[in-house]
Parts: structure tokens; sequence; C-alpha cells
């Protein structure tokens, strides 16, 4: 069967019969990222204004009863809608569409239907695929690459006729409809074939929603390309309310970068290449500098009437490169040398030198009292630790090693 939401894509509300609820579960992504089992009810209903994903279209949200429905599915000639709360088999109830979600997913999916033809029509550009996407959509076109002025035309025609406010009407078929032959169905599908025309321009089927006139669609912009795969391109598209949300975005990243550039939006883009250009060659001093007083640090430790068993040394700047340099010019395989960079209230970076065995053994310990991970060879471990605030229990570790070691000799 045809749901309402097919036959009535504008409805927003629809009082119906619940047929059934039986107890369900519903596998999410929690805020976190991670999969969650949510405990609820599958509640089959007469008819329902909530389209169920199919065609490439997202289902839809809203309530029965004002109870939060949170997913829609199909099943044969049946929508499920999976609720927290039970419903009465026989009640009388009223479904609302989260309206917003369903407008959008219109524009979406009628958007892709006219840049589908329209890139058929003019460069024989067939879609093999797409994807309704939180934030944009894609188009997948059975080409290996597309040129900026194929991807402007495609732009050009479908805004036009969108101008030109072509009507969009749904036709149902039957499966022996002699139009049908030849084309491939899904293999659950059930009940009669809808077929959604845009006036002079494509005919094609499709379950999903649609607006009933291009000129809903307001306006269609088209981002760009991607490379797809099995050598396909992705065709980046926005359409409707979705483009006046980007431009309001584009236009608050404008107004930003104008007041930290001190510049206009037409010379953002050359004050950023002077930036990088600068922030370039203050990186390389900066590098320049730390090697010096790497090569300066490791001759005053050498040289210091301290030197011998443990030789420490915490920076709040520096990294690998740092801590190597100082190792390399101390080059001795006598003495622990025990070297840290970072905030000392967070995390950072260690490195242990000296003899190989005494390093093989010390190495694995620091890092489990630093909360960190390392590896080494040759006289050296290194690596990232997390609490560098423990940086006091690692050298009194090592020097408890030193102590035991030269007892023992």
């Amino acid at each position: 069967m045809a749901f309402w939401c097919q036959r009535d894509s504008y409805a927003r509300e629809f009082t119906t019969t619940v047929v059934s609820c039986c107890p369900a579960e519903l596998q999410t992504e929690g805020s976190n990222g991670k999969k969650e089992v949510l405990s609820g009810f599958q509640v089959v209903l007469e008819d329902t204004v909530l389209f169920p994903e199919g065609g490439g279209q997202p289902d839809d949200r809203g309530t029965i009863n004002d109870i939060s429905v949170l997913r829609v599915t199909r099943r044969g000639e049946q929508a499920d809608h999976f609720t927290q709360t039970p419903l009465d088999p026989g009640s009388q109830v009223l479904v609302r569409v989260d309206w917003e979600r369903r407008f959008d997913h219109m524009q979406q999916h009628s958007g892709q239907h006219l840049i589908t033809a329209v890139a058929d029509h003019l460069f024989k550009l067939k879609t093999t695929s797409w994807e309704l996407g939180r934030f944009r959509s894609a188009i997948e076109l059975d080409t290996p690459s597309m040129t900026a002025e194929q991807v402007a035309a495609i732009e050009q025609s479908v805004n036009e006729k969108i101008r030109d406010r072509l009507p969009v009407n749904v036709r149902e078929l039957s499966l022996d409809d002699p139009e049908v032959s030849g084309r491939g169905l899904p293999d659950d599908h059930a009940g009669p074939i809808r077929v959604v025309n845009i006036e002079g321009v494509d005919s094609n089927m499709c379950c999903g929603t649609h607006v009933s006139n291009l000129s809903d669609l307001q306006v269609i912009k088209i981002l760009g390309t991607e490379k797809g795969k099995k050598n396909r391109t992705n065709l980046i598209f926005l359409s409707g309310n979705r483009v006046l949300k980007w431009m309001e975005r584009s236009h608050g990243t404008e107004k930003a970068l104008t007041a930290l550039l001190k510049c206009g939006a037409e010379d953002h883009v050359e004050a950023v290449k002077k930036l990088q250009n600068s922030t370039k060659i203050l990186q390389k001093n900066n590098l320049n500098l730390l090697r010096d007083l790497a090569v300066h640090i490791a001759h005053s430790l050498r040289n210091s009437p301290d030197w011998g068993g443990v030789v420490i040394l915490h920076r709040k700047e520096g990294d690998s490169e740092f801590m190597n340099i100082i190792a390399n010019e101390i080059g001795s395989e006598e003495t622990l040398l025990f070297l840290t960079v970072g905030d000392e209230k967070g995390g950072g970076l260690f490195l242990l030198a000296g003899p190989p065995a005494s390093v093989e053994t010390l190495g694995p310990r620091v890092a489990e009292v630093l909360e960190g991970k390392g590896a080494g060879k040759k006289g050296r471990f290194q690596g990232k630790a997390t609490k560098m605030s423990r940086r006091m229990e690692a050298q009194a570790l090592l020097q408890d090693y030193i102590s035991t070691q030269s007892a023992k000799e």
C-alpha cells in the first residue's frame, strides 16, 4: 500500500487507529558515538503520515498522541513505529510529523531527481546511487571526472527549471502495467508502483516524499565534486533551506575572518597565505633555536659536577627531536638520562637513555608510572605520558635502581 505520507507529502498530521503494539528493541548511536539498545514498542497503525526510510531517503520523526516516534521502518505493506511508551490496539491516535525534517527531505529528494535528470539530458551522465546526508547530499555519477563547466551548466539548468515553477506529480501504477516492465523493483516491494514526474523533465519510480512544484525547492547549489568509488564521481549539492543555512554559516565565517585579518573578504586568501609564510619562518627559527639550546644543555649537563648516576631534565617547551639532540650530544652509555617535556599538570613526552640493559628494564616501568606508552631499542626508550605530574615517582624509581646496582657492585 501507499501510505498517507506518500499520497499527501504536505500532510502534517493525521488521525488513524492503532493495529498492534509489541515489545521491541532499537539499536541507536549514543552521544558518545557508542551503540546503545533502547527498549520500547513496535507500533503498527492502519495508515501513517510518517514516512519509513526508503529510496535513499531517511525516515521521518514525529509523535503519536505526543509520544515521540524514534524510528519508522517499512515491513512489507505496513510501517513499524518505534516508541518507548505502549499504545492500546484499537485506539484512535493523532500522528504528527516533524515538518522541518520532512520538508528538508522533500527538498533534497526532489532536488536529486532534478539534478539526475539534467545531468543525463545535458551530458549523458547516469546516476548510480545517491545519499541524503545530515548536512549535504551526494549523487554518484557513472563518470571518472567532471569539468567545472559541466558542473556550472547543470547548476544553471536546474535553477532555471525551479524558476519555471514546473509541476511535480505522482502516479500509481499496478505491477502488471506495461510501463513497469523492465524496471527493477526491491525484493520486498508490496503494493502499487509510484512514479514521480517532473513535467517535461523526468519520470522515475520512487517511494519517497516530494514537493508538488519545483518552486518549493527555492534554489539548488552544487558545492563541487569528489572522487567516488569504482571510478565514479560524487556530485555534492544542497537544496532549499540548506542553501540558506549554508550561506548564513559562510557569511558568519566571512565576518569573523574580516575582523581577525583586518581586511575585506576579497583579500582573505592572500592574507592567510602571508600568515602561513610568516608562521613557517617563525617555526624554522624556533626549531633552530631549540636545536642550539639542546646542544648547550647537553654540554652543561655533561660538564656538571652532578654528572653521573641519574641525570634528569624537564622543560615545558620541546619535542622528541629536542630530547634526542640532547641524548646524541651527551652520547654516554654509562649514565641514565631521563628527559621530559610538557605541562607538569598534563601530558607530555619522555626519553630514557643509557646502558641498553638498564633502559630495556626500566623503560616500560617508567612508561607505566607516567601512565603512558613507549618503545625503544639500543639504549633508548621514548614515548608519550599522560600524567607528567608523576615525574618525581619515575625519578625515584630510576634512582632506586641505580642505588641497588651500585650496592651489588
